[in-house]
């Protein structure tokens, strides 16, 4: 096995939600709260504070607006967001082996 310090894999990313989020992103333009929270089967607090991390982060961009005079949220990745997940799967290659 090559060296690896796992220790360099991302923090921000490296949580089950937090990565449960990232999977979800990558293969969607954009995903509504809603759809995050059934998808990761997660609490909304639970799953607000993931996400606020991530966009501490600056990993995604939220939006917000009114359908229906309800409020919609959606999130997508930011290019720093898509390069950093890039970067952790490359780690977790490095770290597992190929």
């Amino acid at each position: 096995m090559k060296n690896f310090d796992y220790k360099q894999l991302d923090d921000i990313i490296h949580s089950k939600i937090r990565l449960g989020i990232m999977v979800a992103l990558i293969s969607a333009d954009e995903a509504e709260f809603v759809f995050l929270k059934k998808t990761i089967g997660t609490t909304d607090g639970n799953l607000s504070v993931h996400l606020k991390k991530l966009e501490d982060a600056e990993y995604i961009l939220s939006t917000k607006a009114f359908v229906d005079r309800k409020p919609l949220t959606t999130y997508k990745l930011t290019p720093k967001g898509r390069k950093a997940f890039k970067t952790y799967l490359e780690q977790m290659e490095k770290l597992v082996g190929e």
